[in-house]
């Protein structure tokens, strides 16, 4: 008879694995889960707002930036909020996902009872920054959209002051600011284990944490997005797979230059064509 846990004889030993260890594909099967839906939800809302208002200086208005009919601005904005949550969890998991790994393997090295917990609250903390990032731009672009309207020259003004907006961006990808939250966003070994004492309340403080990271590394190329559309699945798609080669690939300085490089021509081309010769 063989004792409990050991291999009978002519048997392979098997590694010990800690119970809560054994259910690191159950975590991985959730952020596909999550992942999916987030993605499907993008997809809807992508496709029920599609459209918009021509505006003087030839250009289209998204409609996201004002109520429908009989809408209040309060659900307008719970709808935005909720379409740009689905659409940050779609867009910024897949390169989180690693991070969350990481912090949930040297939780459960240490035993500790909320590992499982913790990590879920880590990254709600680090969407929930997203999240505020979401308001802001929200504000920005209803206000935009208000001058725009109430304003003809504003309007025409709108492609060139894009064009601007690309071209910062752009320059941010050469400074070393960017660079430098790059780094951590792509090697957060050690912030995890400035949190591994913190328990479930240490999980959400490094989420928002790499969260506040993460947003000032990308918020050029979520600005890109906003300039190019929002809701528009190509450049989203494009940007989602920038974000995730820039954290993910070895040498990411290459992309991050081509990037804004890319980012700066476009911006050009836009002024360009924002110039009336006639």
């Amino acid at each position: 008879m063989t004792a409990p846990g050991n291999p009978a004889v002519g048997e392979p030993a098997r590694p010990f694995m800690p119970p809560r260890a054994s259910r690191e594909p159950l975590f991985y099967l959730s952020a596909v889960f999550v992942f999916l839906a987030s993605a499907i939800a993008t997809i809807w809302f992508c496709s029920s707002m599609s459209g918009g208002m021509e505006m003087p200086g030839r250009w289209t208005m998204s409609m996201m930036w004002m109520p429908m009919a009989g809408q209040t601005w309060l659900a307008a904005s719970a709808m935005f909020l909720f379409m740009w949550l689905a659409m940050m969890v779609a867009m910024m998991l897949p390169s989180a996902v690693p991070m969350l790994i990481l912090y949930r393997r040297a939780l459960h090295f240490r035993k500790d009872p909320s590992a499982d917990i913790a990590t879920w609250l880590m990254a709600a903390g680090y969407f929930f920054v997203w999240l505020g990032v979401g308001a802001i731009a929200y504000g920005a672009g209803v206000a935009v959209a208000w001058a725009a309207m109430r304003w003809p020259l504003v309007s025409r003004l709108i492609p060139a002051a894009g064009g601007g907006a690309l071209i910062l961006c752009g320059v941010f990808q050469f400074t070393p600011w960017k660079m430098a939250c790059l780094s951590h966003c792509r090697d957060p070994l050690h912030f995890c284990a400035a949190h591994l004492d913190g328990g479930a309340a240490g999980g959400w403080r490094l989420g928002l944490h790499h969260g506040a990271f993460c947003a000032a590394c990308c918020w050029g190329l979520m600005l890109i997005q906003l300039v190019l559309g929002v809701m528009n699945l190509i450049v989203m798609v494009i940007v989602a797979a920038v974000i995730a080669l820039e954290k993910l690939v070895p040498r990411a300085q290459f992309i991050v230059w081509v990037t804004g490089g890319v980012a700066i021509a476009a911006g050009l081309v836009l002024i360009v064509r924002s110039i009336p010769f006639h």
